[in-house]
């Protein structure tokens, strides 16, 4: 389910493209890299586990966890109901699908500043190559949050340190993979955010060839807070500026107005 959502997102988001048509003809490429022919496999494996997890958190949420529970006959039963394990779980899961999927969007963005498999845009998207270093800082930090969220997505619910004398002696170590989940999902979307500058920047490089009108949607949002290509430039604040219209939906908003609602 989470493919087919994927790739119709995708399609729709592509529909009416120029720069897709140019490629129909001419085109001596048999095929695309994995970054790129299977982004609708990668994006859908991480939605079923969103649903996933988010499935197991609404039974936990409607769970009874108390310890003891008074029972609908008036006994009270010790039980164990309390243990995060369930919820720990996910949350690991979660952590190796924001590693992933930040993983093939740096791969992405890495195939974007080279010019030997960029097919013809300019070294690192740079305005003047040799003189300008153009976004080769910002695929840096990507593969700096890349390598912290591959860390990150080591599991933290097979650990376990008794306590309590023992008594308490294997637990879920749920509220540490809750926090390095957090700490993942924010580089996820720092290592979106550049990729999206880098697409943006790749695709006015490509004039006079034009996007799609959803992909145009996009890009203008993107501009109305980030400047296209130039000269070299102190970077940090547009990758921030970028990072807050996918974090507040701007984005997303800006393409549905073309598409409607998406998947």
């Amino acid at each position: 389910p989470g493919q087919a959502a994927s790739a119709d997102t995708m399609l729709r988001v592509l529909a009416g493209s120029p720069i897709v048509a140019s490629h129909r003809e001419g085109d001596s490429r048999v095929q695309d890299a994995y970054s790129l022919r299977c982004a609708p496999q990668v994006a859908g494996a991480a939605r079923d586990t969103v649903d996933y997890a988010a499935a197991v958190a609404g039974r936990e949420l409607a769970a009874a966890i108390d310890n003891p529970v008074v029972l609908p006959d008036g006994a009270v039963c010790s039980n164990g109901n309390f243990h995060g394990a369930p919820v720990a779980y996910v949350l690991d899961f979660l952590a190796i699908v924001a590693a992933d999927v930040a993983s093939i969007a740096e791969r992405r963005t890495d195939r974007l500043l080279d010019p030997a498999r960029s097919h013809g845009l300019p070294p690192f998207l740079a305005a003047d190559p040799g003189v300008d270093s153009g976004l080769m800082i910002a695929q840096y930090t990507q593969a700096g949050l890349v390598s912290e969220n591959k860390r990150l997505a080591v599991p933290a619910s097979v650990d376990s340190i008794p306590s309590s004398a023992m008594q308490e002696d294997h637990v879920s170590m749920g509220w540490h993979a809750a926090r390095k989940l957090r700490t993942a999902v924010a580089n996820l979307r720092r290592v979106l955010a550049i990729e999206l500058v880098a697409a943006a920047r790749g695709i006015e490089l490509r004039a006079p060839l034009q996007p799609g009108p959803a992909t145009a949607a996009a890009l203008a949002a993107l501009r109305a807070q980030v400047a296209g290509p130039g000269p070299d430039r102190f970077l940090a604040p547009e990758l921030a500026a970028a990072e807050e219209i996918i974090a507040a939906g701007t984005l997303r908003a800006a393409v549905e107005a073309v598409t409607g609602r998406l998947g």
